[in-house]
């Protein structure tokens, strides 16, 4: 059947972005006086969203005291612009050929934990803003992945059944949030640092290169 809609995570799934958020945080807190490795925080950082990463930040390191997400944000970019010194490489061109194959068969929509602002960024520097009907930022719907709230927001805002859109996602979280919301899962397998399970995809690949759109989808490939 054709998809009514694709709905793509964005972190681990069209950027490699995810470890070098988790040594940027590491840095930052190390600057606070709180010192963790990137080996105990990525379990953390990968497949979840801003605002449940910064509560869970909160809740590990008391001593940072009370303080807001958005303030955190601000602080912590710095930390990651310095590492990201070549944004482009962080570019998965698999993921980004696939998305460009996919749009001439459906609407596709970037669903991610991350600031609006930064997922819109990240759709132009992947070269595909003016494929991507709209971004979700994490701060644009309820509950963060695991839960299905911004896969159901998009297709509502969309308004397709959930039953028909194809997520594309990474992570343990990702995936288990697009089955919550009834959808088909394409699970992107990267042999990253952390596991992630993916039970339940309809699809398991390591790039997305290895789906034939034409003969999955019906589109011209």
């Amino acid at each position: 059947m054709k998809p009514a809609a694709f709905l793509f995570d964005l972190d681990g799934t069209l950027i490699d972005s995810e470890m070098l958020w988790t040594r940027a945080i590491v840095d930052w807190l190390a600057d606070q006086g709180q010192h963790t490795t990137t080996e105990v925080l990525a379990p953390l950082v990968f497949g979840h969203s801003w605002l449940d990463i910064h509560a869970t930040i909160l809740s590990e390191f008391s001593a940072l005291g009370k303080r807001t997400p958005i303030e955190d944000a601000r602080t912590l970019r710095p930390y990651y612009t310095r590492l990201a010194t070549d944004p482009a490489k962080l570019v998965i061109p698999g993921s980004v050929d696939f998305f460009r194959k996919v749009a001439r068969i459906a609407p596709c929509v970037i669903v991610s934990g991350s600031p609006h602002d930064d997922v819109a960024a990240a759709a132009e520097l992947c070269g595909v803003s003016h494929l991507v009907r709209f971004v979700l930022g994490g701060e644009e719907y309820g509950r963060g992945k695991p839960a299905p709230d911004g896969f159901l927001q998009a297709a509502s805002l969309l308004d397709v059944d959930a039953s028909e859109c194809v997520v594309v996602e990474d992570s343990t979280a990702g995936v288990a949030a697009g089955r919550a919301a009834g959808m088909r899962v394409i699970g992107l397998d990267r042999n990253r640092l952390v596991q992630q399970n993916f039970a339940g995809c309809e699809w398991l690949v390591h790039d997305l290169s290895e789906i034939d759109v034409a003969a999955v989808f019906g589109g011209e490939g």
